[in-house]
């Protein structure tokens, strides 16, 4: 669930070099009919998530309401509110992949890493996330290894295959 303040705060600080590149991209994508997800990706690539005061700020900039902008940033499973791990795991929990068992590999991470959905390792190593559907119902259940597509991927190969992958342990 996401806690919003009393009052959303619409200011970066103005001698960061990441306000810069932000104010950058809203110059340049303003009148763009995508510019909202563009600026956002941005954004969370300068912070690796999108801080509270990014979303205010980027609602200031394009004069959208404060609801388009959470909107936007809820329905995308690729935003993030909180900060991610050095590398992240994106399992498929859509229906093909449910029924082929993305459950069990969701719970194998909790079990072996300690996180759910949203959370971070302690050493801030791997985060992990879940997509309601990555529309690659073929390769069910999919799962994604910093922005690799692992396919048909079972429970009992989930920690090598994250192991192999990024190097993280436990």
């Amino acid at each position: 669930m996401i806690k919003l303040r009393n009052k959303l705060e619409y200011d970066l600080p103005a001698d960061d070099p990441r306000t810069k590149l932000i104010k950058a991209k809203i110059k340049k994508e303003k009148n763009q009919p995508d510019a909202l997800i563009q600026i956002l990706h941005t954004a969370q690539n300068i912070y690796g998530y999108l801080p509270m005061n990014a979303i205010g700020f980027i609602t200031k900039e394009l004069k959208l309401p404060p609801s388009r902008v959470f909107g936007a940033v809820t329905f995308y499973h690729f935003f993030s509110l909180k900060p991610n791990g050095e590398h992240t795991c994106l399992v498929c929990t859509g229906t093909a992949c449910y029924v082929k068992g993305a459950q069990g590999i969701m719970d194998k991470i909790q079990e072996q890493y300690g996180i759910c959905d949203g959370e971070v390792t302690e050493d801030e190593q791997l985060g992990l996330q879940v997509a309601r559907c990555l529309g690659a119902c073929g390769l069910a259940p999919a799962v994604v290894i910093d922005d690799k597509v692992y396919p048909k991927v079972q429970a009992e190969d989930i920690q090598g295959l994250i192991e192999g992958k990024i190097g993280v342990k436990k």
